[in-house]
């Protein structure tokens, strides 16, 4: 269906991913896959953070004003003390029973072998190595809870 005048503004702006400690999630997203926290917000119970990927340089303003007005935007919450929570079993990755639904996030790069090759350099769990399936293009790696992460290049004919 074509833009109508009344969407014509709207546009996709975040995921939300919950996670049981924010110390090693953000980690995760700034260190491994080279995101960058544009603003955290502390709730009370609850801390959200938004990390998307840079086109280029910000100030610490500019990121913390922009979270709504990008898009890609991914916004990791942490309710407080899941961390320190010795029952606490982790969220569901929306792949397994029950619970099943949510899927993945994506992320592109210019050379799914190389960013394959440093994933497993640096530790990275492995859902779907490129050698594994038909679909030998891409891979899915896993983040420190679970989630599903699909590695895609740049431009892909499916």
């Amino acid at each position: 269906m074509p833009t109508s005048t009344e969407t014509a503004s709207f546009r996709f702006n975040h995921t939300m991913l919950r996670v049981k400690d924010p110390k090693v999630s953000l980690a995760f997203y700034t260190e491994i896959l080279g995101m960058t926290l544009l603003r955290e917000s502390n709730m009370g119970d609850f801390t959200l953070y938004f990390l998307a990927y840079e086109d280029d340089e910000l100030s610490s303003d500019q990121k913390r004003s922009s979270v709504f007005a990008r898009q890609g935007v991914l916004e990791l919450t942490h309710n407080h003390g899941t961390e320190t929570d010795p029952d606490f079993r982790g969220y569901c990755s929306g792949n397994t029973e029950p619970g099943k639904g949510f899927g993945h996030i994506a992320i592109t790069v210019a050379n799914v072998e190389e960013a394959c090759a440093r994933f497993e350099k640096l530790g990275v769990p492995f859902k779907k190595r490129l050698t594994d399936g038909k679909m030998r293009h891409i891979a899915f790696i896993l983040d420190p809870d679970g989630y599903w992460i699909e590695i895609v290049p740049h431009t892909l004919n499916v």
